[in-house]
């Protein structure tokens, strides 16, 4: 089953826990700390893997979790790290995160790869928190969260020619002829209900050509099924306009594929078109074919071929006309750059903001002061020492007095919501 839209939730794995731990050998007395820190959690990886045609596999598994890191030991040892989990997905997927429609990442050549969540560090063991003026640290850092995310997948077939027409207009009787593709065909709209892509060879050069069902007047706007498949030609360079010969006006057709084109995308109005009329072999299409042709070129469309994709008359001279008009077209030029990683950066780490969010409640957001909190051991008074001189370090403490917080308020920093006391 062909399924070219999913939403899936990500989770990267969390950081290992650091543990509290000190020396205990014989003949070592007072021995120092020795706890060891925790692995790093696993990262979330998308791979566009061309093996794999369809986003169908989403359709039952939503959710995708790497593994978390492992917990510090004594004696220093450090926890293992979570294993990436690495999740296939077609080439011409379009990665955009669920909640503010950003584009994360456009896949477009095999192998390629992007981290859509990343795995939490490690918690530090009291080990390394030892310093000349804290000898035995009694206390250690969980392992940081590993980031959540919810994605929408959307894929876009990436072919070298699509073809385009009213339904019914022949395209897949033509997709199946130039190519092994076997789309379902009949004589009634609609017959094709997913893109097909098929592989033609014309002499020693191959194309890609892919089928686009349900294109109709008003497609653009959601009539028929145009709109669900109108972005699998927005990657091709060259479109074949398949018209119906056979029809009462197949200038009118042409009009109408062109104008949703347009309305759709101004990108799919600009490509070159090879157009085809079809069914020759009907009596009716046979005697108007030359008043059509005629038509056509008094319209302004160059590249007019007579076809039927039933016995074959015509196709070779389509297919070398249109190797003819795409070996003419400029070479694309590559896209596949460096991909963003879904994490909120900053230029400043230790930038937050303050907002009082009700009576006596303050909320505090910034990248350090929330990871800060999320690796903080809350039963530990040692831990929560630390934590509060770490918000003196930032300004925190200070920026909230101006706020005006007072004792018995409830301060808010990530998940964890803190009542004040100076």
């Amino acid at each position: 089953m062909f399924l070219d839209e999913a939403i899936i939730e990500v989770k990267a794995g969390d950081g290992g826990n650091g543990i509290v731990a000190f020396r205990r050998e014989k003949y070592v007395p007072r021995g120092g700390p020795a706890g060891g820190s925790g692995g790093r959690g696993g990262d979330v990886i998308l791979v566009a893997d061309e093996g794999v045609n369809t986003l169908y596999a989403f359709r039952f598994t939503k959710r995708y979790e790497a593994g978390r890191g492992g917990h510090g030991g004594g004696k220093n040892q450090r926890g293992k790290d979570g294993r990436d989990l690495r999740v296939t997905v077609p080439v011409g997927t379009v990665v955009r995160d669920a909640e503010t429609g950003e584009v994360v990442a456009d896949l477009v050549a095999h192998g390629q790869e992007v981290v859509v969540a990343r795995g939490g560090r490690g918690g530090r063991g009291n080990a390394t928190f030892k310093s000349p003026t804290q000898q035995a640290p009694r206390f250690a850092e969980k392992g940081e969260p590993g980031q959540e995310r919810r994605l929408e997948l959307e894929l876009k077939l990436i072919a070298d020619v699509g073809i385009v027409g009213l339904p019914n207009a022949g395209k897949s009787t033509l997709l199946a002829r130039i190519s092994a593709a076997r789309p379902r065909i009949a004589d009634y709209p609609f017959t094709t209900l997913v893109p097909n892509l098929g592989v033609a060879e014309i002499g020693d050069q191959v194309l890609v050509f892919a089928d686009i069902p349900g294109l109709i007047e008003g497609a653009s706007d959601g009539a028929g099924l145009g709109d669900r498949f109108l972005r699998h030609i927005e990657r091709t360079r060259l479109l074949v306009h398949i018209i119906d010969g056979s029809v009462q006006d197949p200038l009118d057709d042409y009009r109408t594929i062109n104008d949703e084109l347009a309305a759709f995308s101004s990108r799919l109005a600009e490509l070159p078109q090879v157009v085809a009329v079809n069914k020759l072999d009907l009596p009716g299409a046979r005697e108007r074919w030359p008043e059509v042709e005629a038509e056509l070129r008094a319209a302004g469309v160059i590249d007019v071929v007579g076809m039927s994709g039933v016995t074959g008359e015509g196709v070779g001279d389509l297919l070398r006309l249109t190797l003819q008009r795409f070996s003419e077209l400029p070479p694309l030029e590559p896209e596949v750059a460096e991909l963003p990683v879904l994490r909120p950066l900053e230029d400043d780490p230790d930038a937050f903001q303050i907002e009082q969010v009700g009576e006596g409640e303050y909320r505090v957001s910034g990248v350090r002061v929330e990871r800060a909190a999320a690796m903080t051991d809350w039963g530990n008074e040692d831990a929560i020492a630390r934590f509060q001189r770490i918000l003196r370090a930032i300004g925190i403490t200070s920026a909230l007095h101006e706020a005006g917080v007072q004792e018995g308020d409830t301060v808010t920093i990530g998940a964890y919501e803190l009542t004040w006391y100076d």
